[in-house]
């Protein structure tokens, strides 16, 4: 009798979180094919079809993994596409990719619809802001009262 095979199932509605450096190669096979300003510029569907190609070789045994990561990350590039992003890129730099891959790795996801623009502009903000030891001291002060 022939043994079942397992079908991995994903919520589309609930894409699982994934670690950051998972959601980095992408962007770095990006960069070694000399198309890191893939969150300026967006990428075209060829360029997605030539990435996914890349990670399902590359996690060839974790097809949850592979699915997450390239969900998460075309997610990613459509999120950008968004003024406010392109403009925080502009400001901030690179700098901002690090932040952005974290970001994206484990903020909630809708696979159809992506991640919220405005939710992800504010965790990004505030990933990148410096903090001020002041303002820290006054939350201390405050939760010690």
């Amino acid at each position: 009798m022939a043994r079942a095979q397992y079908v991995p199932v994903i919520d589309a509605t609930d894409v699982q979180p994934v670690e950051a450096g998972d959601l980095m190669l992408p962007m770095q096979y990006l960069i070694a094919e000399g198309r890191g300003l893939a969150l300026f510029h967006g990428l075209a569907e060829d360029d997605f079809r030539s990435l996914e190609t890349m990670l399902w070789q590359h996690y060839a045994d974790r097809p949850h993994l592979r699915l997450a990561v390239a969900l998460r990350f075309r997610a990613l590039i459509d999120v950008f596409g968004a003024r406010r992003l392109k403009n925080l890129l502009l400001k901030r730099g690179f700098k901002l990719m690090a932040a952005a891959i974290d970001v994206a790795a484990t903020q909630r996801l809708n696979a159809h619809f992506g991640f919220k623009a405005h939710c992800f502009v504010l965790a990004l903000d505030a990933a990148v802001t410096p903090r001020s030891p002041v303002v820290d001291q006054q939350i201390a002060e405050r939760l010690a009262a």
